[in-house]
């Protein structure tokens, strides 16, 4: 038999802005979301970068469908060539006092829109597991990140937060997909 395609948006940035990085039911809810991407026929549109604070429904409906079209032409209709996601996390090295991470879905490359080329939304944790806003900057089509306040950094969080700070795009304009390279208990 056929499977049916099951394409679905991901939460939006919702909420207040937090002041320090903290515990978020909304950003669990987002990545509870992310692991059904495992099952067979399935894709998800990230909008982390065109919600509302103050609204949960955002009000820019045309890129939720443009992105949740560029999905469907990919997989359904078999536009292989075209980008349908925003970078995705893949692997992490340690290098000292920073981490560097490889992405897929880099498309045409990783693009900051910010013009003095700070990421935001990232943060970091030592084996204390107390996580800590981060710098981050791009170096080629991977990101280095650090804090000053985390000397030896093994676990980094990006946009996990209920209205996260979202500029890392891929080149077609499309945002990073949300992600945590630990499993510890909010």
């Amino acid at each position: 038999g056929i499977e049916f395609p099951f394409y679905w948006v991901q939460l939006a940035n919702y909420m207040a802005k937090d002041e320090e990085p903290q515990k978020s039911e909304w950003a669990e809810l987002r990545e509870a979301q992310s692991t059904a991407l495992s099952l067979p026929q399935t894709g998800q549109a990230v909008i982390t970068d065109i919600g509302e604070g103050a609204d949960i429904h955002p009000r820019n409906k045309q890129d939720v469908g443009l992105r949740l079209a560029l999905i469907a032409l990919q997989k359904t209709y078999g536009e292989n060539q075209m980008v349908s996601s925003g970078p995705v996390f893949k692997s992490m090295n340690s290098i000292g006092n920073k981490i560097s991470i490889e992405y897929d879905c880099v498309g045409g490359g990783l693009s900051v829109q910010n013009k003095y080329g700070y990421i935001e939304g990232f943060a970091v944790a030592g084996a204390d597991r107390k996580f800590e806003w981060a710098q981050a900057y791009l170096d080629g089509d991977k990101v280095v990140v650090y804090s000053t306040r985390v000397s030896h950094p093994v676990a980094v969080r990006y946009s996990r937060s209920n209205n996260p700070d979202v500029n890392l795009f891929n080149k077609e304009g499309l945002p990073a997909v949300p992600f945590r390279t630990d499993d510890w208990k909010e």
